[in-house]
């Protein structure tokens, strides 16, 4: 029905999360209807751009170097590490302008039923991580749901002798992600987090 070119734009966009036939649709067309040759190039650019991001070698984040500005950072506080799940939750932590520590991106939780064990975490650099660089305090600000949960307390066990283990108070709604919530909120639960015995 439609040209080949724009049926593979619309399916590439279907390949997003969330995103159905007909939003890929309403994309598709909007990119028809509103952008000329040069906004189009630039959005290609843009799409193009991706393939050089990649993990900080150091804690995981995105960057397009080995190692991400945070980590390069020389104003941050490299005895304090906060443990989140996804780079997206760095961004959240971020907005803030509270965090003056360093982040430690796991890339995903511990959730056996979708067969993601430890082993699949990046948990090894974190390891490394607290033992070679004098860490004074790991912070867990996993989500407050089951496998958040559990991925926190395996944490406080692998690192209970190592250092400090502290995990974010509930000043955020249990079910949610760090991504959703305001910078207020989670502001607090950063102040009022607790030492996981």
């Amino acid at each position: 029905m439609y040209p080949k070119s724009l049926e593979s734009l619309i399916n590439s966009f279907m390949r997003l999360p969330g995103v159905g036939r007909k939003t890929a649709e309403r994309y598709a067309y909007s990119l028809l209807n509103s952008l000329n040759d040069e906004k189009i190039d630039s959005f290609i650019s843009s799409l193009s751009g991706i393939k050089s991001i990649k993990r900080c070698e150091k804690c995981g984040f995105l960057t397009d170097n080995y190692i991400c500005d945070i980590c390069e950072n020389p104003i941050r506080d490299k005895s304090i590490v906060l443990v989140v799940e996804e780079p997206k939750d760095v961004i959240a932590i971020e907005r803030c302008n509270e965090f003056s520590g360093l982040y430690h991106v796991l890339n995903g939780v511990i959730s056996p039923l979708n067969g993601i064990g430890p082993e699949e975490l990046n948990i090894d650099t974190l390891l490394n991580r607290v033992e070679k660089d004098s860490v004074s305090e790991v912070i867990v600000a996993t989500s407050a749901t089951v496998e958040g949960e559990t991925t926190a307390l395996y944490l406080a066990r692998l690192l209970k002798d190592k250092t400090k283990v502290s995990r974010i108070a509930y000043g955020m709604p249990v079910g949610s992600s760090l991504e959703y919530n305001d910078e207020t909120t989670i502001m607090k639960a950063l102040e009022g987090r607790n030492t996981i015995n």
